[in-house]
């Protein structure tokens, strides 16, 4: 796999894992609605998809040693792996109740993320749970963090 398209890869998707599963453990715990989840996952489906791809666009660019076709690559690869992870996290809310589309959420965000994290530690020579370890710490710490966010935003708007 070309290093510009497993660079936009790697990134799209984790940035799909960890901003969608931060969106919606915080939307949870604050209105619980699947509308507003739903509605979420969307606009973040889009608007952050063109947000990471442009800011991979700029950073591949800014390195000033890849043509303009690795560059365009890695953005394209960035746009559509976030855009396609990021809406697959609409399917257990169309599907499930609330509750049980949030945990399908996280499980099929952190089975992504181990996936993303083992296939890196494989290629780079890396222990793998090590690296695994390392990147689901920072997945908990979203999850966290937005679900306390959540908590905050409802408790201060109500």
């Amino acid at each position: 796999m070309k290093l510009s398209f497993k660079k936009g890869l790697s990134f799209g998707l984790t940035s799909a894992v960890i901003t969608t599963l931060g969106l919606i453990t915080g939307l949870d715990s604050s209105t619980g609605s699947r509308l507003v989840i739903i509605s979420g996952i969307l606009t973040i489906a889009v608007a952050d998809a063109f947000s990471d791809a442009l800011g991979m666009h700029i950073s591949v660019e800014s390195e000033n040693h890849h043509s303009p076709r690795e560059i365009w690559e890695a953005t394209l690869a960035t746009f559509s792996s976030k855009l396609i992870f990021a809406l697959s996290f609409l399917i257990p809310f169309l599907l499930f109740d609330v509750q049980s589309a949030f945990w399908i959420s996280v499980a099929w965000g952190l089975m992504v993320l181990v996936y993303v994290s083992y296939r890196l530690a494989q290629s780079q020579k890396l222990k793998t749970g090590h690296v695994i370890r390392e990147h689901l710490v920072i997945a908990v710490v979203v999850l966290v963090l937005g679900h306390y966010s959540g908590h905050l935003i409802a408790y201060y708007i109500n």
